[in-house]
């Protein structure tokens, strides 16, 4: 195995939507999926980071709008002929083989193919696609073709085409997806062009491309407003290669520095290198990457997913995404589930891109303080202080979460709620803080973030006179399997023990700052010493009335991850249970540390011993079904101190999560970016025992048994440092630290005196 390729051998159009997903190219400036220039069964996409339309649907009687990352108009249509015979398609050619390579090192997606006609001719034909790291407008697909027992004329065809749809996503299809309109097509200096207008938010799209051919080459093309395609007629020799290729530029009314984006398309189309030199400055552009991103471990399949991990990641979220008004799309660029929008993802995420790439983060956090305007609102608008941030953002950060979603086990359309997620304010904050931590800055405005943060939770807190406790109603916590009481008139949980510590760990930080006034300070510092949590079993409660609801039979409903579809498929309601989809009230263990979160607890008045935490994890252990893909990365690095074993079994289940489609369909969807992310994370920072800190880095390393080398290079605060760990000994640029107990590494210690 190649730890630096992805290989696929044959054409199976059943796996084809998951080959599309995991053969996406992209810059952070937009991608494409993996999708065939020439089938049938193909679900194209390309993506704009931030480009996003609303549309109005009925569903289940109401009227409601959804807001979508919108699919652009499809630049890869290529397909070929032979005398006398139609246009190839893979499913219906006779194929003597069919290959597919995702270059991880290069980002190059190869396909090379053999194809016997009627007549017994048979043609060789291989393709390389890149989307520019280099250039980051700029695509291409070249195909080079071989006859190899025949010779004659060979049509190509080359299409631009706007009828794309979005409609990747089944279980979305009774809504509406035709965002694009006003298209138009033209030819100009030979280059072919489309243009389209998305229909609400009136973002003009231009796609121009350029067709390089070996000369004399017979061409003639073909228009509609919507779609528009280039014939060429290529001499085909018995033996002799030929190449075609197509270069593209896709421009939008979104980007810096241009008049309008068709003149720009065009520009930047006509002036684009040739094939060879484009691929030479893309593939200059991810050794500069993986010179950042490297992480090495031993044995080539871990290696390999590593390596596509981080490969995902940076495509989503470049350095060119540190310039864009862009957050962090759930689902990548690669595909449609969850609309693209913007959730806590980057909880997951920014503590990863902190010690690489740390302008990346900077950026994504900039996308979250240009909608603080919005988040005051509804803030306002609810009754509270400070700024509320959407559980779901797009394109202005109002809330984008469905009013309705729909339940494929049922075929029913039920009412979401999960808006009142209001903890996504606490991810927020907390990725401004490890920023922080991180670099040893933090700009004005991130500052104002944490405040306007810190007052909507200190809003939410209430002081309830008879216990002399503050608490925090009308809430979800992480698990979206509990969204209301059993039987109750409206939504909502009281006393979410993640979301009420996480409000006393960030009102703390924000009272170290010292930048709130004298009156919000007193009642703020109130609030971190009587804030209600509950407990059961000698376990921290996941909210007030946790201990009341039914034990589920898992035996029942073994293997089921989305028990809440199955229940209430069968006439259930999966709030009656214990029973979580996510981790939640482990996710306390995920981001503080045991000093960290005892700490608190006494000071709230709960002084608990360090037992408290592992009894918590096995309870809730019992009672996941890990309905989401970020459940197996919490809980593979709440158990890593405590059970090395089965803590490298779901970190194991982390990383294979897409590569598999553990989830049985989802990854066709668009890859789960927080999950990879997550499990690169681990590396860096759990499995390392990583911690910045504000008086430098901590280490305390603890490999897992499968583990025996880690190496990485890291930035932090300005200073490159590179880290190598096994069994033995750990070293930080080539300075061995002492075994056993963490220690802390200052600033001051990492800058020798000679240069080490």
């Amino acid at each position: 195995m190649n730890p630096w390729l992805l290989a696929y051998e044959g054409f199976d159009p059943a796996s084809e939507g998951v080959r599309e997903a995991l053969c996406t190219l992209g810059n952070g400036r937009f991608a494409t999926r993996g999708a065939t220039p020439d089938g049938r069964i193909r679900t194209p996409g390309t993506y704009q980071a931030g480009c996003y339309d609303r549309l109005a649907s009925e569903v289940a009687g109401r009227t409601v709008v959804n807001e979508d990352l919108v699919n652009l108009p499809d630049w890869l249509p290529l397909t070929f002929a032979t005398p006398g015979s139609g246009w190839f398609e893979p499913e219906r050619a006779d194929l003597l083989s069919y290959a597919q390579e995702l270059d991880l090192r290069h980002g190059v997606l190869l396909r090379e193919l053999r194809w016997r006609d009627e007549q017994g001719r048979v043609t060789r034909v291989r393709q390389r696609r890149l989307v520019s790291m280099a250039d980051p407008v700029l695509a291409a697909l070249e195909t080079t073709f071989t006859a190899e027992n025949w010779s004659g004329p060979l049509r190509v065809r080359a299409t631009l085409d706007g009828r794309v749809t979005n409609s990747g996503v089944a279980r979305y299809r009774d809504l509406r997806g035709d965002h694009l309109s006003d298209h138009a097509t033209g030819v100009q200096d030979e280059l072919t062009w489309l243009t389209a207008t998305t229909r609400s938010s009136r973002i003009a799209v231009a796609l121009a491309a350029r067709i390089d051919a070996p000369a004399p080459d017979s061409s003639s093309s073909s228009a509609e407003p919507d779609r528009i395609a280039t014939e060429h007629v290529l001499n085909a020799v018995e033996g002799v290669p030929v190449t075609l290729t197509k270069v593209v530029a896709l421009l939008t009314s979104r980007d810096a520095a241009i008049h309008d984006p068709l003149s720009a398309a065009l520009r930047r189309a006509r002036l684009a290198p040739r094939f060879d030199d484009l691929l030479d400055a893309h593939e200059a552009a991810w050794q500069r990457l993986w010179e950042r991103a490297s992480l090495d471990v031993d044995g080539p399949e871990l290696s390999q997913i590593v390596h596509l991990h981080v490969f995902h990641l940076l495509q989503t979220l470049s350095p060119h995404t540190a310039d864009l008004d862009a957050g962090v799309p759930a689902r990548g660029l690669h595909g449609e589930a969850y609309r693209g929008h913007v959730f806590w993802d980057e909880l997951f995420i920014l503590p990863w891109l902190n010690l690489r790439f740390p302008e990346i983060s900077l950026g994504l956090l900039r996308y979250r303080w240009r909608r603080l305007p919005e988040a005051r609102a509804a803030a306002r608008e609810a009754g509270l202080d400070g700024a509320m941030f959407p559980w779901q953002s797009g394109s202005d950060g109002r809330e984008e979460t469905q009013a309705y979603h729909l339940n494929p086990d049922s075929g029913r359309w039920l009412p979401d709620v999960s808006h009142l997620q209001r903890h996504v304010g606490l991810a927020i904050a907390y990725n401004v803080w490890q920023y922080r931590l991180a670099t040893g800055s933090m700009p004005a405005w991130c500052t104002e973030l944490l405040l306007e943060i810190a007052r909507f939770f200190a809003s939410l807190a209430v002081l309830d006179p008879a216990s002399g406790r503050y608490e925090i109603h009308g809430v979800m916590g992480p698990d979206e399997y509990h969204t209301a009481y059993p039987g109750a008139g409206s939504p909502g949980l009281a006393n979410n023990a993640y979301t009420n510590i996480m409000t006393v760990w960030l009102l703390s930080r924000v009272l170290e700052l010292g930048e709130a006034g004298p009156q919000e300070s007193a009642r703020w510092d109130d609030i971190t010493r009587r804030m209600r949590v509950d407990f059961h079993d000698d376990v921290i409660s996941q909210f007030t009335g946790y201990a009341d609801l039914t034990e589920l039979n898992w035996d029942r409903y073994k293997g089921a991850r989305r028990l809440d579809r199955v229940l209430e498929a069968g006439g259930d309601d999966v709030n009656r249970y214990k029973a979580a989809k996510q981790a939640d009230t482990l996710m306390l263990f995920y981001l503080l540390t045991a000093g960290e979160l005892l700490t608190i607890l006494d000071r709230l008045g709960y002084p608990a011993g360090p037992d408290l935490i592992p009894r918590t994890i096995a309870y809730y252990l019992d009672r996941t079904s890990h309905g989401s893909t970020l459940s197996a990365v919490v809980h593979a690095w709440v158990l890593s101190r405590s059970d090395r074993a089965r803590s490298w079994q779901f970190f194991a289940e982390a990383l294979i999560s897409d590569v598999h489609d553990v989830q049985g369909g989802t990854t066709a969807e668009g890859i789960h970016l927080g999950a990879m992310a997550g499990t690169l994370d681990m590396l860096q920072r759990c499995y390392l025992g990583l911690e910045p800190r504000s008086d430098g880095l901590h280490f305390n390393p603890l490999l897992p048994d499968r583990l025996s080398t880690l190496s990485l290079p890291l930035l932090f605060r300005g200073l490159r440092l590179t880290i190598e760990t096994d069994r033995e000994s750990t070293r930080v640029n080539g300075i061995t630290l002492p075994q056993g107990t963490g220690r802390t590494i200052t600033e001051a210690e990492m800058i020798q005196p000679d240069g080490g």
